[in-house]
């Protein structure tokens, strides 16, 4: 027996004539430093969020991919830098408490993530010694802050993604499925 389906919630972006990504945001600059194209400074060189809006906020639409894959931990290095300097093993801790990975935290990726983006300008490390063995503290720079709030910029546009397929899923499942025959 076949079930009539409700029609689907239009989407809240109106998608190009093409066909392809959505168009750009009313009132958005587009970024002038594409992620390959060189930069006056560190921060340039890595655009992160798609778009400006008119007062110079970063802003981004759709899931695009941002740079290579394994980039998905460094928003939460930067947000958990904005609290202050930290070392390594506490950045570690604190991402094993947001739950940020179905297993433990591979502690090689957070060094690996670090020195990514202390490579790129956007934090700066400096040993400190006191109690216990010397370690290195890590800071964000002027560029990491302005690269934290362009992945503001991105998580906030995929929490808007999650949340329209969510409603979508929710909506198809509450009513019974076609029997596959």
């Amino acid at each position: 027996m076949d079930v009539p389906r409700p029609k689907p919630v239009p989407a809240p972006e109106p998608r190009s004539a093409k066909g392809g990504a959505p168009d750009p945001v009313p009132g958005a600059v587009p970024d002038p430093a594409p992620p390959h194209a060189p930069g006056p400074s560190p921060a340039s060189a890595m655009r992160i969020a798609s778009a400006r809006d008119g007062s110079g906020a970063p802003i981004h639409r759709g899931w695009a991919q941002v740079g290579s894959h394994h980039r998905w931990m460094e928003p939460f290095v930067l947000a958990l830098l904005a609290n202050g300097s930290a070392h390594g093993y506490a950045i570690v801790g604190e991402l094993a408490g947001l739950g940020i990975t179905n297993s433990a935290v591979d502690v090689g990726q957070v060094y690996r993530t670090l020195r990514d983006l202390e490579q790129g300008g956007q934090v700066r490390s400096a040993w400190s010694t006191g109690t216990g063995p010397a370690r290195r503290d890590y800071e964000l720079t002027p560029a990491g802050w302005e690269a934290l709030d362009e992945w503001a910029a991105v998580m906030k546009e995929r929490g808007r993604l999650v949340a329209e397929f969510d409603a979508l899923y929710l909506q198809w499942v509450a009513l019974p499925r076609p029997s596959v025959d």
